[in-house]
């Protein structure tokens, strides 16, 4: 088997570990001896075990007391450079080394200053052959949201909403109407399973008093985050129950009230979306879907400050409406779902 074959399996396994392991990258690992595998693992949990460790183990799991003789013919395969520093967890590379691995095959280097390349001199220090850049697009595409993080010091910024055939976004007063279908509302709430938070503005929560939960998908429910400069949504919305942790960017306090956060920012009316996105970096935020209203995403496009748009339409049409906002992106995909048609938009200008 080709070493693209083996780094495909270790980002079919890390892909398991999403929404689950942020703000680390999603990392797996696959260890070979003589084109057979022998052990595999990935990162499961935040604050867990790294893919290397739990591949490792795998390896003594199944083969005992033969693992040390197998690691030391074995070739590692993962799909981001072991780390080389102490975390939450020891460095993955003084473990391979430890284990005196034959070879080591890296997908990416890791942009992280506390790796980036120590990782792999500590390990052709130990004798141990490295390649590297296998795979290389197709594994920063996989871990994009943490290469956006590292990289440009702000979350991966997904914008999202539903319009109708004719390119209205909501009604001609603002209040809730449904455009979408069933299927696609499942899709969504599958996404918010896979990312960190999700944030509207303060017309949206007022209008639609929506949960921004995932309750139509197993999983975890997203950070709720909620620009309210003046503190005007009301205590009785969703957005204040107790089933998930949520945010409100305001003007007037910092205060935490069981689970929810309330930050203060100032002149929220300049910049705010910047603003928004450095604050969220602070807060190791790694993925953001920004759901609206209307102004809120026109102010991220406009800036230019997004890296995906995902755009459901529907069949249906409105005599009138507030208008959708434009998207200026190169559409990498569309997707029939019942009776909505799924674009998705990637903001290649801004990689």
């Amino acid at each position: 088997m080709s070493d693209e074959f083996y780094i495909n399996r270790c980002l079919e396994l890390a892909a398991i570990g999403m929404g689950k392991v942020s703000p680390n990258p999603m990392v797996g690992c696959v260890i070979v001896v003589r084109d057979k595998i022998i052990g595999e693992g990935y990162h499961q949990q935040y604050g867990q075990p790294h893919a290397e460790p739990n591949a490792i183990k795998a390896v003594f799991d199944r083969y005992g007391n033969d693992a040390p003789n197998l690691l030391k013919d074995a070739t590692a395969y993962v799909n981001l450079e072991p780390c080389a520093h102490f975390g939450k967890t020891p460095p993955c590379a003084d473990l391979l080394v430890k284990h005196r691995l034959k070879k080591v095959v890296i997908g990416n280097r890791d942009p992280f200053v506390g790796v980036d390349g120590k990782g792999i001199e500590k390990l052709r220090h130990a004798g141990i052959v490295v390649a590297s850049g296998v795979l290389d697009d197709a594994c920063k595409h996989f871990n994009r949201r943490f290469f956006t993080r590292v990289v440009k010091q702000r979350p991966y910024i997904i914008l999202k909403w539903a319009e109708t055939a004719n390119g209205y976004f909501a009604t001609p007063n603002g209040h809730q109407k449904w455009i979408s279908g069933t299927l696609s509302k499942k899709l969504a709430h599958q996404w918010r399973t896979e990312e960190d938070a999700i944030l509207i503005g303060k017309q949206t929560a007022l209008m639609d008093n929506p949960q921004l939960t995932s309750r139509e998908f197993p999983g975890k429910n997203p950070v709720r985050l909620v620009i309210d400069r003046n503190l005007q949504v009301p205590q009785g919305n969703h957005i204040f129950n107790g089933e998930a942790k949520t945010i409100i960017f305001n003007e007037h306090k910092t205060a935490v009230v069981e689970n929810i956060h309330y930050i203060q920012m100032e002149d929220m009316q300049f910049y705010l979306a910047q603003k928004i996105a450095f604050q969220l970096y602070l807060m190791d935020i790694q993925s953001v879907i920004v759901e609206g209203g209307a102004i809120l995403l026109t102010q991220f496009l406009n800036h230019n400050l997004w890296d995906e748009a995902r755009i459901f339409r529907s069949s249906d049409s409105w005599t009138d409406g507030i208008s959708s906002p434009v998207i200026k992106g190169n559409l990498i995909e569309r997707v029939q779902l019942s009776k909505d048609e799924l674009s998705i938009y990637m903001n290649h200008a801004n990689r």
